[in-house]
């Protein structure tokens, strides 16, 4: 009697493998076998991070190989089980490897196509058209589609990290790992100490170099040395945490009244500054975006206040990226002035302080959070509900996307237990 060897191979993650009954069956083109149970006589089966091979006895060749069946049930207690792969010896002696790489709960079947990177077109059998589109129905009922807030990019059905599907949840060590670095960074930082100054204005900068008393490293001593300088403040457009902002200017904006004369005294290539502009030495960073944004007035004791500026850069004959002018907001005006390198010590800095301050709302609401998780999102779920395991573009993308639902519902749910910012809204289509 046809005999295929089967190798299954368990997650090494915490909390991979299962003391439950797991039985498999072979599906080929001549016919498919009995349901069978793995297990091998005094050997702890499926153990994390465990390869365990088991022989499948057939009653006739199976022909060419085309799906495996993966069964779990319980045998005492809850227990999930993370299947990574499935490799089957063929009697001729061919290997099929068959991947996985979910969790399977209790009284769950999952049905597994071979590893090739397969178009619709390349269905041969009536059995592995079925399958594909079994496969689809069934995601599309495990991941909808949700309206968090209206106008913004569509997301994932489900308000708690907890409530994503269990293939996209972050393992238990990544859970501890996130735990561990934020009590870590809490430590290094002595927050707890000095988050009354988060809640009041400060007296002096010393308040906040006295945060960073635990942290001692060259870049971070450099940058606490330097920060007040036009050099730093240029730097960060190119090296800091949002090098996006930054674009070459090609034409002053009317809204950007700047003359030659405003700036003659920075410019070092004895060019007039149209000059410097058509040579491509001058840069600018507009961020209308911020404009009619009103400010969090959660505190009413505490009036807050947003800046929506343009800020004029200049590439000097050093290659060094300063800033030349400076208007807080998009209309020009007395009551809008257009600070310069010029000014007192003190209205200067505020000017780049306000800029800095705009770029880091730009930074973490539109670079960070829009364009790089949610737009991200949209693309996952999407993946999810429209590309069947074997298709070239879910085996392409899946390794990119994996996690970026569960950070992003995990940050939603963040937001919204220690924030309350974001109500609960209906579930969408899609």
């Amino acid at each position: 009697m046809p005999s295929y060897t089967v190798t299954v191979a368990t997650g090494s993650q915490w909390f991979a493998g299962t003391d439950d009954y797991i039985y498999i069956t072979l599906v080929g083109t001549e016919g498919c076998s009995e349901r069978t149970l793995l297990d091998k006589p005094l050997y702890n089966d499926f153990e994390r991070g465990a390869v365990d091979s088991y022989d499948v006895t057939v009653g006739e060749n199976l022909g060419e190989m085309e799906l495996v069946k993966i069964e779990k049930k319980k045998y005492w207690v809850h227990d999930d089980w993370y299947c990574k792969y499935i490799t089957v010896k063929t009697p001729s002696g061919d290997y099929v490897e068959f991947p996985c790489f979910h969790w399977l709960v209790d009284d769950k079947e999952v049905v597994l196509r071979d590893g090739k990177a397969l178009l619709p077109k390349d269905d041969k059998t009536r059995l592995v058209k079925q399958h594909r589109h079994k496969e689809l129905e069934s995601r599309r009922k495990t991941y909808r589609w949700r309206e968090w807030q209206p106008g913004i990019p569509m997301s994932i059905d489900a308000n708690t990290h907890k409530e994503l599907p269990r293939d996209i949840q972050f393992d238990s060590e990544k859970g501890v790992d996130f735990i561990l670095n934020y009590s870590k960074a809490i430590e290094n930082l002595c927050v707890n100490q000095f988050m009354h100054m988060f809640q009041s204005s400060w007296n002096d900068f010393a308040d906040f170099e006295r945060i960073f008393v635990r942290i001692k490293n060259t870049i971070s001593e450099y940058v606490m040395q330097h920060w007040k300088e036009d050099f730093m403040f240029g730097y960060q457009y190119l090296n800091g945490c949002n090098p996006v902002m930054i674009q070459k200017c090609t034409k002053l904006p009317e809204k950007f009244p700047v003359t030659h004369d405003m700036v003659a005294d920075c410019l070092e290539r004895e060019m007039t500054l149209e000059e410097e502009i058509e040579a491509g030495n001058i840069y600018i960073a507009d961020y209308e975006l911020m404009e009619d944004i009103s400010p969090n007035s959660t505190d009413p004791c505490t009036l807050q206040y947003l800046a929506a500026p343009i800020c004029l850069l200049y590439n000097n004959s050093q290659s060094k990226i300063l800033p030349l002018a400076i208007q807080l907001g998009q209309t020009p005006g007395k009551d809008n002035p257009i600070f310069l390198p010029s000014d007192g010590q003190y209205d200067w800095m505020l000017a780049k302080i306000w800029v800095r301050s705009s770029d880091f709302h730009i930074h973490q609401t539109v670079t960070h959070l829009l364009r790089t998780h949610l737009v991200s999102e949209v693309f996952g779920v999407a993946m999810f509900r429209q590309l069947p395991a074997v298709h070239p573009a879910y085996k392409l993308l899946l390794p990119h996307i994996r996690f970026t639902i569960a950070i992003n519902t995990k940050a939603r749910e963040q937001l919204i237990c220690e924030f309350g910012i974001f109500d609960k809204v209906s579930d969408g289509g899609g």
